[in-house]
């Protein structure tokens, strides 16, 4: 039995090559730039910052800013000696995938990503912690994502908070009561996000009383409840440095940046002081952070062992 006949032909060629251009079309509706909005979230996206020559010229010249600072992290109801790194770069981000692009997309958001480290000891075994932000570098909706890993000898945690039509909260802990988790949230600030806000546009800073979710860092090292909580945000200025504090009442916690006045919003140092420890041992202790180095670099492509000399710059 003959299938296609040459007197079907055409139409069955007209309708195949319909089929084919009407698939290619791409449904996603774009934004200035190319960026497309983002479908997945239903958070009322602002209109975008516009970047001026300063921005781009810094941000987008190739290369990562990695600064280093001295550390004394309070863990346990001890100040423990450490260093912390913090890295900045910008990159294209697919809001739906929520990951770095690794081709030029009409959906792609470029975004302003930290990844910022922690390490010390607490006396025999070590503490390692990371947490990364992709945040907008029009300034205009929350991050798109913030995750956080912790590692030490008695095991390891993971979180990781996606903006979608919701927020998405997932983790996965060694600790019984926490162990895996997947909710969804209401959109809020994010504490997390407020180190790239910073070096964006810290005139969009929150201010005064409102709720924020803390750091996913703070929250998964004193096992608090994953929720916004009520804070109060406040800013000053004096010889050029600025000063952004968040006061958390219920938790009974503070955290301070400075940073400097002027592009491009060098971060100096921080603290943040909080209850350390558990039971009868617990008291009120002041983690502080103060810059060592800054390097300006394309880190990505200095992996031989040659390039370790360029830690000495950081003084790592």
């Amino acid at each position: 039995m003959k299938l296609f006949g040459k007197s079907n032909m055409p139409s069955i060629i007209w309708v195949l090559a319909f089929f084919i251009l009407t698939s290619c079309v791409d449904k996603t509706s774009t934004t200035e730039n190319n960026e497309a909005s983002n479908p997945a979230s239903n958070e009322k996206v602002k209109p975008k910052q516009p970047l001026d020559e300063d921005f781009k010229d810094y941000w987008y010249a190739g290369e990562a800013e990695i600064t280093s600072y001295k550390l004394n992290q309070a863990r346990y109801g001890e100040l423990r000696d450490g260093n912390a790194v913090l890295i900045y770069v910008t990159e294209p981000f697919l809001p739906n995938k929520q990951v770095k692009a690794d081709n030029s997309n009409p959906e792609n958001v470029s975004v302003l990503k930290l990844n910022a480290t922690k390490k010390f000891l607490t006396g025999i075994y070590p503490y390692s912690i990371m947490s990364s932000t992709f945040y907008p570098v029009y300034d205009n909706q929350h991050a798109i994502k913030t995750s956080l890993s912790v590692q030490e000898w008695c095991g390891h945690v993971y979180s990781q908070l996606n903006n979608r039509e919701k927020f998405e909260f997932t983790s996965h802990s060694y600790f019984e009561g926490e162990a895996d988790q997947n909710f969804p949230m209401e959109k809020s600030f994010l504490e997390n996000e407020i180190w790239t806000k910073i070096r964006i546009n810290p005139e969009n800073l929150p201010l005064n009383d409102f709720e924020m979710i803390p750091s996913l860092e703070f929250l998964r090292l004193r096992h608090q409840e994953i929720k916004a909580y009520q804070v109060n945000a406040s800013i000053t200025s004096e010889n050029g440095l600025s000063t952004y504090t968040l006061s958390y009442p219920e938790l009974e916690r503070s955290l301070t940046i400075n940073f400097t006045s002027e592009f491009p919003y060098y971060i100096e140092s921080w603290t943040e002081e909080f209850k350390s420890g558990f039971g009868p041992n617990a008291k009120s202790l002041t983690t502080s952070a103060s810059k060592m180095k800054t390097l300006k670099t394309a880190y990505w492509s200095q992996n031989d062992n040659k390039n370790l000399i360029l830690r000495d710059s950081l003084g790592l």
